[in-house]
């Protein structure tokens, strides 16, 4: 009892630790600027890598699944539905790195447009909101947009078209006369009896496969023609990603 109230009081008795030093000068305080920049620029440079793996696999994806969808007339319709699945992981994926580049990303910008730009060309008094702002997002950082949101920004920018040749290939695919595994061809695709049978997918038939893949499109082109309420960063120039 003694020994932990001893070890009580000594706790007690410790000074309180100091930090590191903050800057004392302007030419202190700038240097921490530069170095804090650098450091930013290379966490969304590091993110924006992440993003543009992801685009590559989608692209690779679609080559290599229409290549196979499209090499011989015996190949089944259900491997372009296959990448569409996988094409949609990926865009997940992706819009959850993006969700993470761009609190870097607005880090960046408010610095340059905040700091930089007035060093560079001074336009107006000089304002401290910009500083704040970094300064609460390093205390507590959030995401500055929602899922939503990035989905469809991803979507808007790359995926959207990978799902349109997707989309084109498969009605390519779904229309042209089938020919059975050994080379025998079964008759072209005259009417749409013809083109649901051509669709049926195991033991879904084609009518259930087509409304799927109908829904499924109605949301693609809800995401690639949805806006944000507010634009954000993109506010700010044309330059975005």
């Amino acid at each position: 009892m003694a020994s932990e109230l001893s070890s009580l009081t000594l706790e007690t008795e410790l000074p309180e630790e100091k930090g590191p030093p903050l800057p004392q000068s302007s030419p202190e305080t700038i240097n921490t600027i530069i170095h804090y920049y650098r450091g930013e620029m290379g966490r969304m440079a590091g993110w924006r890598d992440r993003i543009d793996r992801t685009s590559n696999w989608a692209i690779t994806v679609v080559a290599a699944m229409l290549s196979v969808s499209l090499s011989t007339p015996t190949s089944h319709q259900g491997v372009l539905l296959f990448a569409m699945l996988l094409i949609s992981l990926l865009l997940l994926i992706e819009a959850r790195r993006y969700r993470f580049f761009d609190v870097y990303r607005a880090r960046v910008r408010q610095l340059e447009r905040g700091y930089f730009a007035q060093v560079l060309a001074p336009d107006g008094t000089p304002s401290a909101k910009w500083s704040r702002s970094i300064a609460a997002s390093l205390r507590k950082p959030i995401f500055l947009m929602s899922y939503k949101d990035a989905l469809c920004r991803r979507l808007q920018r790359n995926y959207c078209w990978m799902y349109l040749i997707l989309l084109l290939a498969w009605a390519l695919k779904v229309s042209s006369p089938k020919t059975s595994m050994a080379g025998e061809f079964l008759g072209p695709v005259r009417s749409w009896s013809d083109l649901v049978e051509n669709t049926a997918f195991g033991p879904l038939p084609g009518w259930i496969v087509l409304i799927a893949v109908a829904l499924f499109y109605g949301l693609i082109l809800y995401g690639s023609v949805h806006r944000e309420a507010r634009e954000g960063e993109l506010a700010h120039g044309q330059v975005h990603v």
